[in-house]
């Protein structure tokens, strides 16, 4: 085996290189995300009626950032084509990809289940953060690779709900508060 395929072999190490075709893959959702806010943060309400200043709108930020998406997804999508991406198959599905992929996909519906259930249905926003964030350390506590951290006692509850509801109510006042944003 030459030098320059070992660098796509999985050898099941979580510190092994990835194959570049699995590279260009995330560089294209990097993008695709990345123009999706784009898009969200240039049709939001501007709040031109209101006198805003032009450097202080909603979206400013979120725009800024999904550029930066976009621009760095191109950048994983060259080196990944450099590094020969649609010349080399993909390995075979490890048990532990596998199971990564299964993570992403829980973190990703729990995520989407949080913006489109709980948030603007009639939870108050600190309730429904709180229940989101608490949720989502026991579940993902839960899919651990660790066994210790796989049990959940009492402890492991109260904890999450403190942490929860915390950083949900931290989230509340400082955007209120500060920042003057109010909150769904």
């Amino acid at each position: 085996m030459s030098a320059a395929n070992d660098e796509t072999v999985d050898h099941g190490d979580d510190d092994a290189p990835r194959p570049p075709r699995s590279d260009l893959k995330d560089a294209v959702v990097w993008i695709a995300l990345g123009v999706a806010t784009l898009v969200g943060s240039v049709t939001m309400d501007r709040l031109q009626g209101q006198n805003i200043n032009p450097y202080t709108v909603p979206g400013l930020l979120p725009g800024l950032l999904a550029i930066a998406m976009i621009l760095l997804g191109g950048v994983l999508a060259v080196r990944s084509w450099e590094r020969g991406a649609l010349r080399q198959a993909l390995p075979a599905a490890s048990a532990a990809l596998r199971e990564e992929r299964m993570r992403i996909g829980v973190v990703a519906a729990l995520c989407i289940g949080y913006g489109m259930v709980l948030i603007g249905h009639g939870l108050p926003f600190w309730l429904a953060s709180g229940l989101y964030v608490t949720a989502s350390i026991l579940i993902v506590r839960r899919l651990s690779r660790d066994p210790v951290q796989r049990q959940l006692g009492p402890k492991a509850w109260v904890l999450a709900a403190v942490i929860g509801f915390a950083a949900s109510l931290t989230i509340h006042l400082v955007f209120q508060e500060v920042f003057l944003v109010r909150m769904p």
